[in-house]
């Protein structure tokens, strides 16, 4: 009997461990890393024990110190979650000689699927379709040429160790491909330790169909049906549904039965997923799918099967590990609508999907009522350390369009930051025609390059939306709107001329900074709200369109502020000026305070844009300016006087 349980991982799949062991009636322990000493899944959890510093190659890939913390915590199980060791059959022995249940996969199955050559001899000799390649024993570069040549090209080479996307090479022609051997040789020994290599027929419209399979103890194989993960960036999965768009039911029994003979070849037990690669160029057909590989765990899509079949897989992996049969037989499980999911990753798509760190000062799910999957809350911290997801949405509806619409909308309502996210290229993928027609294969991010990742900047309703917000609060607020186009406020009343001048600024990406004048009388009619923020720039307002974020502050009148290119700043709004700091013909340096000006409740300093002389000063204090006055000038330090120059 499994009384507690130790979760050997971190972020967004211990927590979901850790929800389900809590609604069995288990004790939890969490592991942590240095940099993990606070998070969600070790505030989660009943017990949590350091296992040391930040990396996790000193932390979270140290067996040994977890299986020591589930020792001294009085664990009874190990759960590996995925990642880290959850495919390390080593791990998984040690774990049981330590006299501890092992919630995973045998260490015979994990060393019987984790090298693909053998993979695919196993399942070409228990009846399941392999991708038509080479995966002998003979590695010498000429005569891997010559299967080359013997598949056709195009070809892909493939180390027998690889996953993740490395190890990988496409090559198109034979003058290609000794330099691409050399290249992926390179990376699986750098990543793998094991340079050997297999190749494969490339099929030109790929799509890739995954079946959930499920083990136990006493000899029963079922499957849970499959999931369609084909939108993937660089062979990193981005968004998964189930079931497969596309899927007949002949095309569903065939390549789900030749999952489940692909577990019992290897006495699977547990949860595990059988990949396969379908030729997608005239839709979905059994003899077009082919085995790739098995993932001998828990995969991070299973929320999606979860939810089309209303199986729990964790309280299943924890049932079986604890030596009880599996909880329903293959006639009583049925998909139920439709599911998809995707991954909101702490990266930049506009500079290259560089991943982003740093504080979620503003982390709010909007009110779409889908499943969360996360191990962050507002005010925790995206770390280096480790891999950057935020969270996996997971939206189910009836049928396709619906589990679409639910997952847009949430994506839609979602506001993050400052760390910047790939929600409005999670936005764009699921908006892409081919994508809704069900047909996507795993070219299509890679063939739509910059069009799903470049959002453009803010549309007149954005800054609308944000100047509103801005300035709105300090005319006042009241339950009823006034006539005429006050209507459009929503009940907010605006004691400010219908001819209001407002300035706006919005911070773009590297600092770069746009200033914008509007009448506040337009804005009431732009849609959308905005959402108040702190951060390095100031007090601001986030106005969003399609999930991508735009900052807008009131203007800072500093050199980035000024509207005139003779060094002459101008009043941004209307105000009154409440200090002088400076004279005329007196020497300032950069950024050296020059008047205040009080405006919209608020004091702000200008600053000198540059070293130079004050010049043309025309206000002093007390003095009432509009919008556009000039106030002062720094002529640059440089440059010599007008008459002078004249005079030159």
């Amino acid at each position: 009997m499994i009384r507690s349980v130790l979760i050997a991982n971190r972020g967004e799949i211990a927590c979901r461990i850790i929800r389900t062991a809590r609604a069995m009636g288990l004790r939890t322990i969490a592991v942590h890393s240095d940099a993990d000493a606070r998070a969600l899944h070790v505030r989660e959890a009943d017990e949590a024990v350091s296992i040391g510093p930040a990396p996790a190659a000193a932390s979270y890939l140290v067996g040994a110190r977890i299986i020591e913390a589930a020792l001294a915590t009085g664990a009874d199980a190990v759960h590996p979650g995925y990642g880290f060791l959850s495919e390390n059959a080593e791990f998984a022995e040690a774990v049981m000689a330590a006299g501890l249940v092992w919630v995973g996969a045998p260490p015979s199955a994990i060393r019987a699927m984790g090298l693909k050559d053998a993979a695919k001899q196993r399942m070409r000799a228990a009846g399941v379709p392999v991708t038509p390649g080479y995966d002998g024993a003979d590695q010498d570069a000429a005569s891997l040429l010559d299967h080359a040549e013997a598949i056709g090209w195009p070809v892909l080479i493939k180390a027998v160790a690889g996953g993740g996307g490395k190890g990988m090479r496409l090559v198109e022609s034979r003058a290609d491909f000794a330099a691409a051997l050399d290249s992926c040789r390179r990376e699986a020994a750098a990543s793998f330790g094991n340079e050997r290599v297999l190749l494969e027929k490339w099929i030109s419209a790929p799509r890739h169909i995954e079946v959930q399979v499920f083990g136990d103890t006493h000899g029963n194989v079922v499957h849970l049906f499959e999931r369609d993960c084909s939108l993937q960036r660089r062979h990193q999965k981005v968004i998964e549904e189930a079931p497969a768009p596309g899927m007949d039911a002949a095309t569903r029994a065939a390549i789900c039965d030749a999952a489940v003979r692909a577990a019992q070849a290897v006495d699977y037990v547990g949860a595990g997923t059988i990949e396969f690669i379908a030729d997608g160029s005239r839709g979905l057909s059994a003899d077009r799918v082919f085995f790739m590989e098995m993932n001998t765990r828990l995969q991070v899509e299973h929320p999606v099967t979860e939810a089309i079949t209303g199986v729990d897989l964790v309280e299943w992996q924890l049932r079986v590990a604890a030596g009880e049969p599996l909880p329903l037989g293959q006639d009583e499980l049925a998909i139920h609508g439709h599911a998809v999911e995707a991954r909101l990753y702490a990266e930049d798509p506009a500079r290259g999907f560089l991943p982003a760190t740093g504080p979620l000062e503003l982390l709010d799910w909007g009110e779409t009522p889908i499943r969360i999957e996360t191990g962050v809350e507002q005010g925790d911290a995206v770390s280096p350390f480790y891999d950057p997801m935020i969270a996996k949405l997971v939206a189910h509806g009836e049928d396709r369009a619906e589990a679409h619409e639910h997952l847009a909308a949430a994506l839609r309502d979602l506001r993050v930051w400052p760390v910047r996210t790939n929600a409005a290229f999670l936005l764009a993928c699921l908006s892409d025609p081919v994508v809704q027609t069900g047909q996507a294969t795993t070219g299509l991010i890679a063939d739509r390059g910059a069009a799903l990742t470049d959002s453009g900047g803010p549309g007149d309703n954005e800054w609308q939306v944000a100047a509103l917000a801005l300035f709105a609060p300090f005319y006042g607020t009241g339950e009823q709107p006034l006539a005429g186009p006050w209507d459009q406020a929503g009940g907010l009343r605006l004691a400010a001329p219908d001819t209001m001048q407002i300035s706006v600024q919005h911070h773009g990406p590297g600092g770069a900074t746009e200033l914008r004048r509007m009448d506040l009388a337009e804005c009431v009619y732009a849609s959308g709200t905005a959402t108040p923020v702190s951060g390095r720039d100031g007090d601001g307002v986030l106005a969003v369109r399609d999930a991508q974020p735009f900052l807008f502050s009131l203007p800072r009148f500093d050199a980035g502020a000024l509207l005139a290119g003779d060094g002459t700043i101008l009043a941004p709004m209307p105000g009154r000026v409440i200090a002088v700091d400076v004279a005329d013909g007196q020497a300032v340096v950069a950024g050296q305070r020059l008047l205040v000006l009080e405006a919209m409740k608020m004091e702000h300093a200008l600053t000198a844009p540059t070293d130079g002389v004050v010049t043309d000063l025309q206000v002093a204090t007390g003095a009432q300016v509009q919008v556009d006055a000039p106030l002062v000038r720094v002529r640059p330090a440089e440059a010599p006087p007008a008459a002078a120059a004249a005079a030159g």
